[in-house]
């Protein structure tokens, strides 16, 4: 299916120790380019995160942030007992030397480095949930991607349909316009035909309406358009393809504009050309 590289998605989870939220934004990009932003806390997660993006996308350029807002309530301050026992004794004996000595007191104690210990979640447990809600928010951007793929590609074969019209016209109207070339060049040298060699005549006249014939590049256009509908339909990265192509068509436009011998294929050509740029500009977003 068609993906387009413009998309985003959020997901937000609600746990008993805080609330995690996930969001995603990707744009088109010739590679794939992946940015993760997660809390220093939880930066462990990350490769796995990188991991899962990179099985699921192939192009584009995605910015990824984690939020977490961790639950007051489920937090705790513990006091290390044995290190308490180690100031308490190591108090007690200064004391002995140095009787007069200001004893220290309970928020002096609280604020001795490692003596008090906040409770941690199981941090295991967020990364798990992290990670699978990371999951649940890239399925929700691949959507965003695949509903835009869909318009994408109802777009281009929208132009494609139009193309595959004006080929059929010039291919229909190719055989009046060469037979009125020739008859118009046999008239302007109707004057000169009797000092001119008959045979060498008509054939400049033959090489000029080979020159005019753009059934080649009319025959080249359907092919294209067919390879264009048909890699609509496959699954994966399309893009590249979709983006050489749109060059293959616009060269063929280009020669049958060089070759028009009537104004009504120069303008044709000129809409051909329009409709390739319109794709073009549209496929730049297909992944």
């Amino acid at each position: 299916m068609t993906q387009s590289m413009t998309a985003f998605a959020r997901q937000q989870a609600e746990h008993e120790w805080g609330t995690l939220v996930w969001e995603i934004r990707s744009v088109n990009h010739r590679y794939l380019e992946t940015n993760l932003r997660l809390p220093e806390s939880l930066r462990s997660a990350e490769t796995l995160c990188r991991d899962l993006l990179r099985k699921k996308l192939s192009r584009g350029k995605v910015d990824a942030q984690l939020k977490f807002t961790p639950n007051p309530a489920a937090s705790s301050i513990s006091v290390d007992q044995n290190l308490l026992n180690q100031i308490t004794e190591a108090n007690a004996e200064i004391s002995k030397l140095m009787p007069d000595l200001q004893q220290p007191s309970t928020l002096d104690i609280l604020r001795w480095p490692g003596i008090t210990q906040e409770s941690q979640q199981d941090a295991k447990e967020i990364e798990s949930e992290l990670v699978s809600l990371f999951n649940l928010c890239l399925n929700g951007l691949q959507e965003q991607r695949e509903k835009e793929g869909a318009h994408l590609k109802h777009f281009i074969e929208q132009r494609l349909d139009s193309i595959s019209k004006i080929v059929d016209d010039i291919k229909h109207a190719m055989p009046d316009i060469l037979q009125s070339q020739h008859s118009r060049l046999k008239d302007a040298l109707a004057e000169l035909a009797e000092s001119l060699d008959p045979a060498r005549l008509e054939q400049e006249m033959v090489l000029l309406a080979q020159k005019a014939d753009i059934s080649e590049e009319t025959d080249r256009l359907q092919a294209h358009v067919q390879e264009v509908s048909n890699i609509l339909s496959q699954t994966g990265a399309v893009g590249r393809k979709l983006d050489f192509l749109m060059q293959e068509l616009n060269r063929e436009a280009n020669t049958i504009c060089s070759k028009a011998v009537v104004i009504e294929t120069t303008l044709n050509a000129v809409e051909l050309k329009v409709l390739i740029e319109q794709m073009r500009e549209q496929i730049q977003n297909i992944e």
